[in-house]
Formats: C-alpha cells, structure tokens, sequence
C-alpha cells in the first residue's frame, strides 16, 4: 500500500464512567464533548477541518496538522476544554455531566491514499488515555477536575520548560506507565486542582525536634477564569484573584 510519512501531533480524550448511563444520557455527553472539543481545538489556532479524527465511542482520537505548534495543545487547548466542561457541569444533571482523561502525543504517522492513520505512535496515545496513573489520579481527584491529562515524555520535552507563555512546569510531575507492551515515563496534569511538587509517598518523613512546628505541605488550585488559590495543610486558605493588586 502507498503511504506517506508525516511527523504529527495528537491527542485523544475519553469520558470517565460514560458506561451505564443509559443511551440517552451517553447520546447527549457524546455530543456535547465532541462540540466543546472542536472548539477547544479551533480556539487554540488549530484548524478543525484539517485534523484527522476517529470517534472512539465515547471519546475521540485528534491528529492536527503537520504544523501544528505543539504548546498550544497545552495552552490554551487544555484550558478552554476544562473551563468549558466546568460550565457544562454546572447546569447539567448529575447522569449528564463529563469529565475525561486526555493524552497527548507526537511522532511519525503513516498515512494512506485517503489519509487513514496507522504507526506505532497511535499505539502509545492509545495506552497513555488508558494508563492506571491517569485513571486513578481522575477518579481520586475533587469533582472540580474535570480533565487529566497524560503527555508522553517526547510531547513533554517538546512542550514544557520553555518558557511558554501560560505552561506553568510545577503543575506537571512524572509517572511510570506500563500498558500491555508498552513502558514509559510520562507526565500528568491536572485542571483545576494540583499539588506542587507533590510528595514521595514511600519517603519516610524527617524527625523534627519538639520545638520546631510541624512542617506544612502547600498546595496550589486553579481554575481558569477564576483566579488562583493557595492553601496550606492545617492552615489558612488565600484566594487571589486576576484583579487583586
């Protein structure tokens, strides 16, 4: 078969617990994540029309054009699909409401004569939306996230730590992925609620004399549009808003 190769990047998205809603119900989020999804896409610069999508059942697989600046699937894209869920969410019935994992990738694609995607790079987006880590970090977080997301280590050394205006590194820690064949490091984010260099739970914590006041672990919250805020365990909670001084 004649196919061409093109380095691209990718994204897929998947709606945590769509099984057992009911047809109606899965009908309506399908619909709903695909629209805000297109626009997360077109907010960012990308070209819709131009992308190569497959619907997953409940989810969808994105490969963007060729030239696609990689950060902006970051920023703003993961952050126009957060506060558009969020507000989706707010009016919604509980059956309706939508939160997904995301992963992002890039590599070599092969396409065929009508564009049709294959390659070992779909493979890994494929294990990194269905990665435990992600899975469990959606399903522990607040109501609040509404998006996880999971880049590979190559989208990560491309996107993150340059200095890009809105990509905030702390927000983003490591985690090992093992998913069938596939083994890898990849990094996890978090909308709306993240740690900050978050702790090593099988670290044992150091001895402090009875004098000193127990250390303090901080935590940093966003949501888009609303500002920031920082809160410390045990401690006071500050809100800092765009418009504060």
């Amino acid at each position: 078969m004649n196919r061409q190769q093109e380095y691209r990047a990718m994204l897929a998205v998947d709606i945590e617990g769509s099984g057992g809603r009911g047809n109606t119900a899965l009908l309506r989020i399908r619909e709903v994540l695909f629209e805000i999804l297109r626009d997360a896409v077109e907010h960012s610069g990308i070209d819709w029309t131009l992308c190569l999508r497959q619907d997953l059942g409940d989810g969808m697989r994105v490969i963007v054009p060729a030239d696609t600046s990689k950060f902006r699937m970051i920023q703003p894209m993961v952050r126009e699909l957060s506060a558009a869920l969020e507000a989706h969410n707010e009016t919604a019935a509980t059956v309706e409401r939508i939160r997904v994992r995301m992963a992002l990738h890039a590599g070599d694609v092969h396409l065929g004569p009508s564009d049709e995607p294959a390659g070992r790079s779909l493979v890994v987006l494929a294990r990194l939306l269905d990665a435990a880590p992600v899975r469990k970090a959606l399903a522990q977080a607040p109501e609040a996230v509404v998006v996880a997301v999971l880049l590979s280590q190559h989208f990560y050394d491309e996107t993150i730590g340059h200095g890009y205006p809105g990509i905030d590194p702390r927000t983003f820690h490591r985690v090992a992925v093992a998913e069938k064949e596939t083994t890898m490091p990849a990094w996890l984010h978090l909308s709306g609620a993240v740690i900050v260099s978050p702790p090593d739970a099988t670290a044992t914590p150091p001895a402090t004399r009875a004098d000193e006041p127990p250390q303090r672990s901080t935590m940093v919250n966003r949501a888009s549009g609303r500002g920031v805020v920082y809160a410390t365990q045990n401690g006071t909670q500050h809100i800092h808003t765009p418009d504060e001084s």
